[in-house]
Protein backbone atom coordinates (compact mmCIF):
# COMPACT_ATOMS: atom_id res chain seq x y z
CA UNK A 1 0.00 0.00 0.00
CA UNK A 2 1.12 3.86 -0.43
CA UNK A 3 2.40 5.84 2.98
CA UNK A 4 -0.71 7.28 4.66
CA UNK A 5 1.36 10.42 5.12
CA UNK A 6 -0.09 11.96 2.58
CA UNK A 7 -2.65 13.16 0.78
CA UNK A 8 -3.00 13.64 -2.62
CA UNK A 9 -6.17 14.54 -3.51
CA UNK A 10 -7.75 17.44 -0.94
CA UNK A 11 -10.89 19.80 -2.10
CA UNK A 12 -11.47 23.37 -0.75
CA UNK A 13 -14.60 25.60 -0.90
CA UNK A 14 -12.92 26.66 -4.58
CA UNK A 15 -14.77 23.29 -5.33
CA UNK A 16 -18.58 24.03 -5.02
CA UNK A 17 -19.13 20.74 -3.05
CA UNK A 18 -16.52 21.18 -0.72
CA UNK A 19 -17.18 23.14 3.11
CA UNK A 20 -13.68 23.72 4.06
CA UNK A 21 -11.13 26.74 3.32
CA UNK A 22 -7.65 25.98 2.26
CA UNK A 23 -6.24 27.20 5.85
CA UNK A 24 -9.13 24.50 7.39
CA UNK A 25 -6.93 22.11 5.06
CA UNK A 26 -3.80 22.82 5.73
CA UNK A 27 -4.30 22.90 9.64
CA UNK A 28 -6.40 19.41 9.45
CA UNK A 29 -2.90 18.36 7.32
CA UNK A 30 -0.84 19.55 10.02
CA UNK A 31 -2.83 17.95 13.18
CA UNK A 32 -2.93 14.57 11.53
CA UNK A 33 0.50 14.80 11.26
CA UNK A 34 0.44 14.41 7.23
CA UNK A 35 4.43 14.70 5.42
CA UNK A 36 2.01 16.07 2.00
CA UNK A 37 -1.11 17.15 0.88
CA UNK A 38 -1.91 18.03 -2.40
CA UNK A 39 -4.90 21.06 -2.54
CA UNK A 40 -7.08 19.93 -5.60
CA UNK A 41 -10.54 21.62 -6.71
CA UNK A 42 -12.50 20.98 -9.45
CA UNK A 43 -12.44 22.89 -12.85
CA UNK A 44 -14.04 22.61 -16.35
CA UNK A 45 -12.90 24.18 -19.61
CA UNK A 46 -14.60 27.33 -18.65
CA UNK A 47 -13.12 27.96 -15.31
CA UNK A 48 -11.31 31.02 -14.13
CA UNK A 49 -10.72 30.69 -11.03
CA UNK A 50 -7.15 28.76 -11.09
CA UNK A 51 -4.52 31.51 -10.88
CA UNK A 52 -6.23 32.96 -7.72
CA UNK A 53 -6.66 29.39 -6.17
CA UNK A 54 -2.79 29.08 -6.90
CA UNK A 55 -2.06 32.53 -5.67
CA UNK A 56 -4.48 31.50 -2.47
CA UNK A 57 -2.13 28.29 -1.77
CA UNK A 58 1.01 30.14 -2.09
CA UNK A 59 0.11 32.51 0.41
CA UNK A 60 -0.54 29.49 3.18
CA UNK A 61 1.62 30.04 6.12
CA UNK A 62 4.81 27.04 6.03
CA UNK A 63 4.15 24.31 7.59
CA UNK A 64 7.23 22.45 9.70
CA UNK A 65 7.91 18.96 7.78
CA UNK A 66 4.72 19.49 5.09
CA UNK A 67 5.37 19.98 1.58
CA UNK A 68 2.30 21.59 0.04
CA UNK A 69 1.18 20.56 -4.04
CA UNK A 70 -1.35 21.54 -6.11
CA UNK A 71 -3.36 19.98 -8.64
CA UNK A 72 -6.85 20.33 -11.04
CA UNK A 73 -9.43 17.71 -11.17
CA UNK A 74 -11.00 17.28 -14.23
CA UNK A 75 -13.13 14.93 -16.35
CA UNK A 76 -12.13 12.89 -19.26
CA UNK A 77 -14.84 14.10 -21.38
CA UNK A 78 -14.16 11.47 -24.62
CA UNK A 79 -12.13 8.29 -26.32
CA UNK A 80 -9.96 10.15 -27.92
CA UNK A 81 -8.62 11.77 -24.27
CA UNK A 82 -10.21 15.17 -24.46
CA UNK A 83 -9.97 17.10 -20.60
CA UNK A 84 -12.37 18.93 -19.48
CA UNK A 85 -10.09 21.80 -18.12
CA UNK A 86 -9.10 25.25 -19.39
CA UNK A 87 -6.72 24.36 -22.28
CA UNK A 88 -4.09 27.56 -20.37
CA UNK A 89 -4.20 25.84 -17.37
CA UNK A 90 -2.97 21.93 -19.29
CA UNK A 91 -0.22 24.02 -20.46
CA UNK A 92 0.81 25.46 -17.57
CA UNK A 93 1.17 21.97 -15.61
CA UNK A 94 4.55 21.73 -13.63
CA UNK A 95 5.57 25.45 -14.51
CA UNK A 96 5.65 28.06 -11.20
CA UNK A 97 2.42 30.17 -12.29
CA UNK A 98 0.68 26.57 -13.09
CA UNK A 99 -1.03 23.48 -10.93
CA UNK A 100 1.49 21.01 -10.08
CA UNK A 101 -0.93 18.02 -11.78
CA UNK A 102 -4.37 17.38 -13.22
CA UNK A 103 -6.20 14.65 -11.48
CA UNK A 104 -7.77 13.05 -14.30
CA UNK A 105 -11.35 11.77 -13.32
CA UNK A 106 -13.76 8.83 -14.58
CA UNK A 107 -16.84 10.56 -13.42
CA UNK A 108 -18.67 9.41 -17.14
CA UNK A 109 -17.82 7.12 -19.64
CA UNK A 110 -15.48 9.13 -22.00
CA UNK A 111 -17.67 7.48 -25.09
CA UNK A 112 -17.39 8.23 -29.25
CA UNK A 113 -19.38 11.05 -29.09
CA UNK A 114 -18.42 12.87 -25.84
CA UNK A 115 -19.27 12.09 -21.57
CA UNK A 116 -21.73 8.94 -21.49
CA UNK A 117 -23.43 9.79 -18.01
CA UNK A 118 -24.08 6.20 -15.76
CA UNK A 119 -27.84 6.09 -17.23
CA UNK A 120 -27.07 7.13 -20.39
CA UNK A 121 -24.53 3.89 -20.19
CA UNK A 122 -26.68 1.87 -18.36
CA UNK A 123 -29.39 2.47 -21.22
CA UNK A 124 -27.24 1.83 -24.20
CA UNK A 125 -26.02 -1.58 -22.34
CA UNK A 126 -29.88 -2.49 -21.83
CA UNK A 127 -30.44 -1.70 -25.42
CA UNK A 128 -27.89 -3.65 -26.48
CA UNK A 129 -26.02 -1.01 -28.00
CA UNK A 130 -22.89 -1.37 -26.50
CA UNK A 131 -21.58 -4.55 -24.26
CA UNK A 132 -19.81 -4.35 -21.17
CA UNK A 133 -16.30 -5.06 -22.90
CA UNK A 134 -17.23 -1.72 -24.93
CA UNK A 135 -17.56 0.18 -22.15
CA UNK A 136 -14.88 -0.68 -20.48
CA UNK A 137 -12.63 -1.02 -23.19
CA UNK A 138 -13.40 3.11 -23.34
CA UNK A 139 -12.87 3.73 -20.16
CA UNK A 140 -9.36 2.48 -20.35
CA UNK A 141 -8.50 3.49 -23.22
CA UNK A 142 -10.23 6.87 -22.82
CA UNK A 143 -7.71 7.19 -19.58
CA UNK A 144 -4.46 6.21 -21.06
CA UNK A 145 -5.08 9.02 -24.35
CA UNK A 146 -5.83 11.36 -21.78
CA UNK A 147 -2.78 11.15 -19.37
CA UNK A 148 -0.75 11.14 -22.46
CA UNK A 149 -2.24 14.29 -23.70
CA UNK A 150 -1.74 15.75 -20.50
CA UNK A 151 2.05 15.17 -19.85
CA UNK A 152 1.62 15.88 -15.71
CA UNK A 153 -1.63 13.51 -14.64
CA UNK A 154 -2.33 11.80 -11.31
CA UNK A 155 -4.90 9.66 -11.82
CA UNK A 156 -8.09 10.03 -9.19
CA UNK A 157 -10.11 7.23 -7.97
CA UNK A 158 -9.60 5.03 -10.78
CA UNK A 159 -12.67 2.65 -12.21
CA UNK A 160 -15.04 4.44 -9.99
CA UNK A 161 -17.16 4.62 -12.97
CA UNK A 162 -18.00 1.12 -13.17
CA UNK A 163 -19.79 0.29 -10.19
CA UNK A 164 -22.44 3.42 -11.49
CA UNK A 165 -23.12 1.15 -14.66
CA UNK A 166 -23.89 -2.63 -13.42
CA UNK A 167 -19.93 -3.47 -14.22
CA UNK A 168 -16.93 -3.76 -11.08
CA UNK A 169 -13.10 -3.80 -11.12
CA UNK A 170 -13.01 -7.73 -11.52
CA UNK A 171 -14.42 -7.22 -15.61
CA UNK A 172 -11.25 -4.82 -16.38
CA UNK A 173 -9.15 -7.44 -18.51
CA UNK A 174 -5.43 -8.01 -17.24
CA UNK A 175 -4.51 -7.31 -21.30
CA UNK A 176 -5.90 -3.94 -20.49
CA UNK A 177 -4.20 -3.42 -16.85
CA UNK A 178 -1.04 -3.49 -18.73
CA UNK A 179 -2.01 -1.16 -21.61
CA UNK A 180 -2.78 1.50 -19.10
CA UNK A 181 -0.13 0.51 -16.57
CA UNK A 182 2.57 1.22 -19.14
CA UNK A 183 1.21 4.50 -20.35
CA UNK A 184 0.93 5.33 -16.38
CA UNK A 185 4.97 3.91 -15.67
CA UNK A 186 6.43 5.51 -19.43
CA UNK A 187 4.72 9.19 -18.23
CA UNK A 188 5.28 8.91 -14.78
CA UNK A 189 1.35 9.67 -13.39
CA UNK A 190 0.71 8.79 -9.83
CA UNK A 191 -2.40 6.27 -9.25
CA UNK A 192 -4.49 7.39 -6.29
CA UNK A 193 -5.94 4.47 -4.26
CA UNK A 194 -8.70 6.10 -2.86
CA UNK A 195 -10.78 6.20 0.41
CA UNK A 196 -13.85 7.77 -0.78
CA UNK A 197 -14.12 5.82 -3.48
CA UNK A 198 -12.46 2.69 -2.41
CA UNK A 199 -10.85 1.95 -5.52
CA UNK A 200 -8.23 0.77 -6.91
CA UNK A 201 -8.93 -3.31 -5.40
CA UNK A 202 -5.94 -5.37 -4.38
CA UNK A 203 -6.04 -7.02 -7.78
CA UNK A 204 -5.27 -3.97 -9.90
CA UNK A 205 -3.52 -2.15 -6.81
CA UNK A 206 -1.03 -5.80 -7.32
CA UNK A 207 -1.14 -5.86 -10.60
CA UNK A 208 -0.18 -2.08 -11.15
CA UNK A 209 2.62 -2.12 -8.54
CA UNK A 210 4.68 -5.21 -9.78
CA UNK A 211 4.40 -2.89 -13.24
CA UNK A 212 6.62 0.06 -11.56
CA UNK A 213 2.92 2.28 -11.19
CA UNK A 214 3.62 4.84 -8.25
CA UNK A 215 0.37 4.72 -6.12
CA UNK A 216 -0.20 7.35 -3.59
CA UNK A 217 -2.75 7.53 -0.89
CA UNK A 218 -5.81 10.20 -1.00
CA UNK A 219 -8.87 10.65 0.67
CA UNK A 220 -10.57 12.90 -1.73
CA UNK A 221 -11.46 15.06 1.45
CA UNK A 222 -14.19 17.63 0.48
CA UNK A 223 -13.99 18.97 4.53
CA UNK A 224 -11.36 18.94 6.61
CA UNK A 225 -12.26 16.75 9.57
CA UNK A 226 -11.94 13.94 6.49
CA UNK A 227 -8.19 14.85 5.14
CA UNK A 228 -5.61 12.35 6.05
CA UNK A 229 -7.81 10.17 7.61
CA UNK A 230 -8.02 6.67 6.47
CA UNK A 231 -10.18 3.81 7.36
CA UNK A 232 -10.61 1.71 4.10
CA UNK A 233 -6.95 2.45 2.72
CA UNK A 234 -5.38 2.09 5.94
CA UNK A 235 -6.84 -1.40 6.36
CA UNK A 236 -5.51 -2.73 3.00
CA UNK A 237 -2.62 -4.37 2.56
Amino acid sequence: MPRVDGDHHVHSTFSDDAVSTLAENLDAARRVGLREIRMVDHVRVSTTYVPEMLAAVRALPPVDGLVVLTGVEAKILHVSGAIDAPPQVLASLGRPDGPDRVLLADHQVPGTDGPWSPSTTTRLLAEGRVTPADVIELVVTGTARAVERAGRAQLAHPFSILPKVGLTQDDVPDALLDDLARVLVATGTPVEVNEKWQCPGPRVRERWRAAGVTLVASTDAHRAGDVGVYRWVGAQP
